[in-house]
């Protein structure tokens, strides 16, 4: 009887704490389940993706005579490839990581120098960003997102005065290199979100505010001087061009202003309940990328102000349940990989949807999990299994249940 009231209260034990045991010698490391919300959070994402892609990419298929599920057919190739990544990363002890950092922020910076300098780049609208390996065409400044985050977490969870010493240089050389490599596509927009995400990193573990904001202010103040003096001269023409349209759009409507003109049409057809999915009338042969950059623009069309309430909503989820993750992490490691990860991603999903609406100037920047892309999607999921992995409580028991066989 001992045996089987002992077996009986393990079994219970398991059930209810859903748990799995990793042996490691004497010691029993406990792990509770991945974070649902999160999890049932970026499944949404992925299936509006998909619902949107479909819709929008349908009638640029067709004029290039391919099957109107093309695109959508592509983006769920992209998106099986993406779960591996992401069930791979949530079983992966995300500790290991610290060692990988530096050797692969080195394979992007050298996927970066064959973007830019050999043949392998590829070219479209006006920016080298694309490597081309027969079928397979993937964005290696993608990649560079989830380096900086590894390489910033490794430098600053053990100090986050590493300026102070000579340890700076193995972490931020190949992050300026890779900034640098991606200025040079052109893609200044990535260039933002890597400042954004590197800022609020390293707030997050305890930096100077003051000294942030007095290397933002010099550097505002240095850009903005260097602007009015060089901007044309430093800026790439169609840069120049964007800033000058989001301010007046009418100036070229026919031209530069198109897009941005047609995506605010977009939102004004949709009002609050949407013209219904499918029924769409900017994606025909008015909005060019209604399903990439501007897809958040034929979204709020079809699903009017509460399709966009609903995206909005789910990556305000996103968002909190990443910070919480961050919170709860049992080392300064993790919580900042949990808070790069989840900023990044936050900070990339209010930079496309603010183009679309046109709060800011026009940019390159996918909406994560949504915009047709297939680097983007991959590179989103790998990272959000990080964030599950994070998510687990890791607890050492006192006390071993010992089995008797």
């Amino acid at each position: 009887m001992p045996y089987r009231k002992n077996n009986n209260r393990n079994k219970r034990y398991n059930r209810y704490n859903n748990i799995e045991h990793q042996h490691s010698g004497n010691t029993d490391v406990v792990l509770s389940p991945p974070d649902t919300t999160l999890m049932v959070v970026v499944a949404f994402l992925v299936v509006i993706g998909l619902m949107a892609i479909f819709s929008a990419g349908a009638p640029k298929a067709m004029d290039l005579g391919q099957n109107p599920a093309s695109f959508a057919l592509k983006q769920f190739a992209y998106l099986i490839v993406g779960f591996f990544g992401l069930k791979y990363f949530m079983k992966l002890d995300y500790k290991k990581l610290k060692d990988w950092a530096v050797p692969f922020a080195w394979f992007v910076i050298i996927m970066l120098v064959l973007v830019d300098f050999t043949p392998l780049g590829v070219v479209v609208n006006g920016a080298r960003r694309w490597i081309m390996l027969g079928p397979i065409q993937f964005q290696p400044s993608e990649m560079t997102k989830f380096a900086v985050i590894m390489l910033l977490a490794n430098a600053f969870y053990r100090d986050s005065d590493i300026f102070s010493s000579t340890k700076w240089v193995r972490y931020f050389i190949p992050i300026l290199i890779m900034v640098f490599l991606v200025f040079k596509q052109p893609n200044l927009s990535m260039v933002i979100l890597l400042f954004l995400t590197s800022m609020v990193m390293y707030l997050s573990v305890a930096g100077s505010i003051k000294y942030m904001l007095a290397t933002a202010v010099a550097g505002i103040s240095m850009a903005a001087a260097t602007f009015l003096m060089f901007g044309k001269k430093l800026l790439h023409g169609y840069q120049m061009q964007r800033i000058q349209i989001w301010l007046n759009p009418n100036s070229d409507p026919y031209g530069a202003g198109y897009n941005i003109i047609q995506s605010l049409l977009a939102f004004a057809a949709g009002g609050f309940w949407g013209v219904g999915y499918g029924n769409s009338k900017q994606k025909l042969a008015w909005l060019p990328e209604g399903h990439t950059d501007f897809i958040f623009a034929v979204i709020a069309e079809e699903l009017g102000f509460l399709g966009c309430f609903l995206i909005i909503g789910l990556f305000w989820t996103f968002i909190h349940r990443g910070i919480i993750i961050s919170s709860r992490a049992n080392d300064m490691f993790g919580k900042l990989l949990a808070v790069g990860i989840t900023l990044s991603i936050g900070l990339q999903a209010f930079i496309n949807m603010s183009v679309s609406s046109s709060l800011i100037p026009a940019t390159g920047v996918p909406l994560p999990f949504i915009s047709y892309g297939g680097t983007s999607l991959i590179v989103s999921l790998c990272m959000v299994g990080v964030l599950l992995n994070i998510s687990k409580k890791r607890i050492k028991r006192i006390r071993n249940y010992e089995r008797n066989y």
